[in-house]
């Protein structure tokens, strides 16, 4: 099979590193480009640990990028960043796979909205796929399996590692501010708090805060509910709405997200029934560069390619029921 050919626009951040890794160790793609400004020039190699092919680093115009041709683009780039790069690529280049991982597009209905376990059944042949924010993914597997029971907004209180902020330095990614510390901003309002609430089609609060680790986010949600549950019904509802995802794991425990960092999948657990049972607390845990970011994207491109959906991931990132 000839391999289908992926470049890379924005690179240099945290989540292009992760995503030329899973590109370069998968079995049908093959990195064509990737374009960063400030590495322009170097090797590669020289970057990511364990890339051993000779591709450089170009700093390429939005014209350039869509004259490449390339089969797939993936764009890791902050958001309203997306608009003059799409266009060139739908001038030049229609046929590309465009795989946005800002929120530039999450608002879009011509565009497919790319959160596998909930939304392959959706994809019919797009080739613009917006992925979605990584707190926005941990919010929206943790509520989805009780949508329909809910009585008011479901409150989430997530905690991202710095790696979140990206690469330009900011309070958010300062390590030095960071420590010992947990650093709450944009309590209300918050854009992953109307992607998710229009994605689920239910209202959803959200605050969110940084904490001083590197990566991998907590999402702690508290979800009213119009009738009591019982502890065993909602685990099971749980295990039952995400059975056959090798990406997601329900757990009885709190999951904890030093033990998500660097793995490529979900864990849901620590349900917990308030007195009278109508409020329930799950946590969710992701690394926000994997299944947050760049597995994600690697999800739907394997998707938009018709091939197995976790190809390229490795096999020792998939859950099994004995860990």
């Amino acid at each position: 099979m000839s391999k289908q050919t992926v470049g890379i626009v924005g690179a240099r951040g945290h989540t292009g590193a992760e995503l030329i890794r899973l590109i370069d160790r998968h079995p049908h793609l093959e990195l064509s480009f990737v374009s960063s400004r400030e590495l322009d020039g170097r090797p590669v190699r020289g970057q990511i640990e364990g890339f051993s092919g000779e591709l450089r680093y170009e700093n390429l115009s939005h014209e350039q990028v869509g004259g490449k041709g390339a089969d797939a683009v993936v764009l890791a780039l902050p958001n309203g960043k997306a608009a003059e790069l799409v266009a060139a690529i739908d001038a030049q280049a229609p046929q590309t796979v465009v795989v946005d991982l800002s929120a530039d597009y999450r608002f879009n209905d011509d565009w497919y909205y790319g959160l596998p376990e909930l939304t392959r059944g959706k994809y019919a042949g797009q080739r613009r796929i917006s992925n979605p924010g990584c707190y926005a993914t941990a919010m929206q597997l943790a509520i989805a399996p009780m949508l329909g029971l809910l009585s008011a907004p479901p409150q989430c209180f997530g905690v991202s590692g710095y790696s979140g902020a990206g690469t330009t330095p900011s309070d958010r990614n300062n390590v030095g501010l960071l420590r010992d510390n947990l650093m709450p901003y944009a309590l209300a309002d918050h854009l992953h708090e109307r992607e998710v609430s229009r994605q689920l089609g239910t209202a959803v609060e959200f605050m969110p805060h940084v904490a001083p680790h590197f990566r991998g986010i907590t999402m702690t949600v508290n979800l009213a509910l119009r009738e009591p549950v019982a502890i065993d019904d909602v685990r099971a509802r749980y295990r039952a709405r995400y059975a056959g995802e090798p990406l997601l794991r329900v757990i009885d425990a709190t999951p904890w997200v030093s033990r998500i960092a660097g793995r490529h999948g979900v864990e849901i657990g620590g349900f917990t029934v308030a007195p009278g049972g109508r409020r329930l607390v799950a946590v969710a845990t992701l690394d926000n560069l994997l299944k947050g970011a760049a597995t994600q994207a690697m999800q739907n491109l394997n998707l938009a390619f018709g091939f197995d959906e976790l190809a390229g991931v490795p096999a020792d990132a998939y859950f099994t029921e004995a860990g």
